[in-house]
């Protein structure tokens, strides 16, 4: 509507507003100017509004007379900018009207020219041709792996004891760590979100970094998911490597068009000759205790994995929480990949496996000096056990779960090996399909829902592989996560797990 802009936008607290009329080249770009200066003094928004025209309509389908006046589409073309500027020139006497013609009537042939040569030009005819900004985007990350850093310079900003010398950590003192040694690695690298800074995150993820980088490196944002990872889309196009934080899973369907609509599509259609680097990391997933509802325990991925190009990586140990951080961070910053980084709540200060006690859950720091033999490709799985009679493949808090189901089953005398997936997308198929061999039988375990999970992917991957043998999938119901226990009747359990189990290999 008429004047909308200006009144929304023209007195907004904290937004310095400027405006000029976008037919007036002069006026324009001052205030262009005067906007671009007030920013890098003030370090703070501003709101540049230039009135401009619409000229001709929307697309070939779309005929203005069909709704507007003939006068109203007239005063249009006498506010055409480069009309506008050709008048400036004339009387100002730069330029004769002669000359302006002479210099439309150049530019029209030299666009025409333009356009019958890349008519010309070879079409693309095949889906390799379609997508080649993709699969080379693949293939130049999947070679991604962490630059050395030099070990003075990492000690310094560091500080003591380095990660590797801290013993057995927890996954979220793992991702800590990483973190650290990324903003070490990189010195274009930033890392931001609600509460990341002072505070530390939610769940003190990120505690600690903001004084060892910077708050101008480690800093605190709205409460907008939007905002925050549109500061990561201007920030990677920009030459930085924004690693953003979503503080639930269920926040980033707030903002996901940031993703699909602008990050993901950037490299596909310049052919990479532009690139939206990012690590998003998001906390999700459910079995947080005594903590929220829906929004606070969500385990929707489906909006994630339908997306083109982008990496999607689940880790659950904390080894490899660390060391799937580095790869991320590489792969964003050599291949400008958007990596999608899923941090499990409910794993992150855990420490037992089996036992009260038993801190089988804690693992040491990949040692960065050895980073060659702790890499964790992009579309490379784990596998735990060698077991002969079932192949159990799974991810984030899956994981845990397996591996205590697979102890009981050894109790049955079932040999049970677990397959970690650790990336989504990609996902990790030769791997899957090599251990889904190796013992025949199959079961997916998949705690997100049934309807649009990972698991329907994971088995329709082995199906058209060419694996033949029995195959079955146990996930969450496809339903929102409530409260309390509540969240427990609807959410996969390890009886579940075991009772799939022992069913299939009794087939």
């Amino acid at each position: 509507p008429k004047g909308w802009i200006a009144a929304n936008f023209g007195d907004r607290a904290g937004l310095e507003c400027f405006e000029a009329d976008g037919s007036d080249l002069p006026a324009a770009y001052a205030t262009a100017v005067s906007a671009a200066e007030w920013v890098r003094r003030n370090r703070k928004p501003a709101f540049l509004h230039l009135r401009t025209v619409r000229l001709m309509g929307h697309a070939g389908s779309d005929v203005e007379a069909a709704y507007r006046t003939s006068a109203e589409i007239a005063a249009d073309f006498d506010r055409d900018p480069v009309l506008c500027t050709a008048k400036l020139l004339i009387e100002r006497g730069h330029l004769s009207p002669a000359d302006i013609l002479d210099r439309y009537e150049n530019k029209r042939a030299e666009v025409l020219e333009l356009a019958e040569q890349v008519g010309e030009l070879p079409q693309l005819d095949s889906p390799a041709a379609v997508m080649k900004p993709l699969t080379d985007c693949a293939e130049q990350a999947a070679a991604a792996a962490p630059e050395r850093v030099d070990s003075d310079r990492r000690a310094q900003f560091v500080g003591s004891p380095l990660p590797e010398e801290e013993g057995p950590l927890t996954t979220a003192l793992a991702i800590n760590r990483a973190l650290l040694d990324v903003l070490a690695r990189y010195p274009e690298s930033l890392v931001f979100g609600e509460d990341v800074a002072r505070k530390g995150g939610v769940y003190g993820v990120t505690r600690g970094l903001m004084k060892k980088a910077g708050s101008a490196r480690v800093f605190d944002t709205l409460l907008d998911e939007q905002a925050i990872l549109g500061l990561a889309l201007g920030a990677g196009v920009s030459g930085l490597l924004p690693i953003p934080e979503i503080q639930y899973l269920a926040y980033l369907h707030n903002a996901a068009d940031q993703i699909r609509g602008e990050g993901a599509t950037l490299q596909f259609f310049s052919d990479r000759q532009y690139r939206n680097p990012m690590v998003v990391r998001v906390a999700g997933y459910g079995y947080q205790k005594g903590f929220g509802g829906h929004f606070h325990n969500d385990n929707a991925v489906a909006a994630l994995r339908d997306i083109p190009g982008i990496v999607v990586a689940s880790p659950a140990r904390p080894d490899d929480a660390a060391a799937m951080m580095h790869t991320c961070a590489a792969a964003a910053r050599s291949a400008g990949s958007l990596c999608v980084y899923l941090e499990p709540i409910a794993l992150y200060h855990t420490r037992d496996l089996y036992e009260d006690g038993d801190e089988q859950w804690l693992a040491p720091y990949p040692d960065p000096t050895t980073l060659a033999g702790n890499h964790v490709p992009i579309g490379s799985a784990r596998t735990y056990g060698d077991g002969t009679d079932l192949t159990i493949v799974t991810f984030g808090n899956g994981v845990r779960m397996s591996l205590r189901v697979a102890r009981r089953l050894e109790r049955a005398n079932i040999a049970a090996r677990v397959v970690d997936m650790r990336w989504l997308a990609p996902l990790p198929v030769s791997d899957i399909l090599r251990e889904a061999n190796a013992t025949g039988r199959v079961l997916v375990v998949d705690e997100t829902r049934k309807s649009g999970g990972v698991s329907e992917g994971v088995v329709a991957a082995l199906i058209d592989d060419g694996f033949t043998g029995p195959l079955a999938r146990v996930t969450s119901d496809d339903s929102f996560i409530p409260l309390g226990d509540a969240a427990l009747e609807v959410l996969l359990s390890e009886e579940t797990i075991e009772a799939a189990a022992v069913k299939l290999v009794s087939r």
